[in-house]
């Protein structure tokens, strides 16, 4: 064997190896970033206390963070077309270091409220580069198992970080819920930079201001929103949430119009042409639905554990915990079986199994037991672990390469979306029906077990829809417009000749 040779299989073994440990890398980077998200509910109590905020203040250490988040998502598209999925990794991570730093650091509200949303910056930009990495490395056949680990960042990050929380403010100061964080951000980021290899070709493209200040409108003003009337805090600030809710509307109509005009010049912020996939259509569809139901029990259950039961915060996060644990245990076992069977004969059974449970939990009063909550929660995490992995890896997988990072992007927006809209959705209704209850001279605990018995009831009518569309999934063979006959551009084939 010529010298040559052998230095060609050495540099071939070490990419592979290189390229072995990228998606392994982006996952736990991905976890650790999505985990800010919630981490601070458990945390406001204590922190309104140490810096003397008041509570409607001190929301905004969650509002802040989910309202970047929104902003920033339906920017990532155009991001990873433009610019080298390495560079578009650190830059995340760097923020999203700089960001923890700050919060470690912080030694007023201010200072503190700044670092969020600098993390928020980076962990925006984290989930549709994780997205869009794997459907250009990762063969069609096996990409279900690995967006089974991106479901587990999806779904269990959020829902351990409350749980997480609480143990640590057990046991340390506020501050160590950024300081533990620290160094493995900043170890993600060193290997990143060593490791992480370029695969996509970025091309040429300009962004479009009036795209930028539209998306910002209409995907912020919705998230705020939605997130205020989930959270009751009209008064912490000047701006009506309804009133949030009807500019986001009104500057959404606008940006999906001025999106369709660009993008017949290839120019847009969010390409829509995402949504020509029917399949992909469906599977968003669904997926909105299924996070709506998600983050509105991950936020009614806690109310209801400690509100009508009577349990504290920590047995309240420790009873949510296995759901969490075997979602994440679930999510590779959910995505060998798509790669087998396909979508629907999973889909359809999950969407079941989170109809009926929405229902069982519309039963609970003042006498349920925690271990009813705990295995209603359990079997809630089932059925939508058995959704969530199929959608997204057949909605995603019906797109042509040149379309996957907008569409990583789509799938993000809708997660933000969702959950708000979910929180609002399922808080509002059970506010209401319990300020009737107690204006009819309901004791207060009733009253409050009557409102999430109702919430309930919308949550399990929203499944009960969801479950009847999944017979309309199908699994998608090709790219639909790659399928009619559209030549590919020649970023697909660059894209496809990395995958393979």
């Amino acid at each position: 064997m010529s010298r040559h040779t052998t230095a060609t299989t050495t540099d071939e073994g070490a990419d592979t190896r290189a390229t072995r440990l990228v998606i392994p890398l982006l996952l736990v980077s991905a976890f650790v970033v999505i985990l800010n998200e919630t981490i601070m509910g458990v945390a406001l109590p204590v922190l309104n206390r140490d810096l003397g905020i008041s509570v409607a203040t001190g929301q905004w250490l969650t509002s802040a963070f989910m309202l970047v988040m929104a902003v920033v998502i339906p920017v990532t598209g155009f991001l990873l077309q433009r610019f080298h999925i390495r560079q578009v990794f650190i830059t995340a991570m760097s923020l999203f270091s700089l960001g923890t730093l700050i919060c470690f650091l912080a030694p007023n509200f201010t200072v503190l409220l700044s670092g969020r949303i600098v993390q928020a910056s980076g962990t925006a930009i984290m989930m549709p580069l994780l997205m869009t990495t794997v459907l250009n490395m990762v063969p069609a056949d096996r990409r279900g198992r690995v967006m089974g680990n991106i479901s587990i960042v999806m779904a269990v990050a959020p829902a351990v970080g409350p749980t997480l929380s609480g143990l640590i403010l057990n046991v340390l100061d506020w501050r160590w819920l950024f300081g533990l964080v620290l160094p493995i951000s900043l170890l993600g980021l060193a290997l990143g930079s060593i490791f992480i290899r370029n695969i996509t070709e970025p091309r040429a493209a300009r962004v479009s201001l009036p795209s930028v200040v539209l998306s910002a409108l209409a995907f912020g003003g919705l998230v705020y929103g939605f997130s205020s009337l989930g959270e009751a805090s009209d008064a912490s600030v000047g701006v009506s949430p309804l009133l949030a809710i009807g500019v986001g509307a009104v500057a959404l109509v606008l940006f999906l119009w001025l999106q369709i005009r660009l993008q017949r010049q290839d120019r847009a912020l969010l390409d829509l042409r995402v949504f020509r996939s029917r399949q992909f259509s469906i599977s968003i569809s669904l997926v909105l639905a299924s996070f709506m139901a998600l983050f509105g029990v991950i936020i009614l259950l806690p109310v209801y554990m400690q509100n009508v039961l009577g349990h504290d915060t920590l047995a309240t996060g420790l009873a949510l915990l296995p759901g969490g644990l075997v979602m994440g245990l679930l999510a590779p076992v959910v995505g060998r079986l798509y790669d087998r069977f396909g979508p629907r004969p999973l889909v359809t059974p999950g969407a079941a199994v989170v109809t009926l449970v929405m229902w069982a939990m519309t039963t609970f009063g003042t006498e349920t037991t925690i271990g009813m909550i705990v295995t209603a929660h359990i079997f809630l995490s089932v059925g939508l672990g058995f959704m969530f992995t199929p959608l997204l890896t057949g909605a995603l997988g019906s797109l042509p390469p040149r379309l996957y990072s907008y569409g990583s992007a789509v799938v993000g927006t809708v997660q933000q979306v969702a959950g708000a809209a979910g929180t609002a959705a399922f808080i509002a209704v059970m506010s209401a029906v319990a300020a009737n209850r107690m204006a009819g001279g309901t004791d207060t605990v009733l009253a409050e077990a009557d409102g999430i018995h109702v919430a309930f009831m919308l949550g399990a009518a929203i499944t009960t829809l969801a479950f009847f569309a999944t017979f309309l999934v199908r699994r998608s063979a090709a790219p639909e417009d790659v399928a009619q006959g559209e030549k590919p551009s020649g970023d697909t084939e660059r894209a496809s000749s990395a995958a393979h």
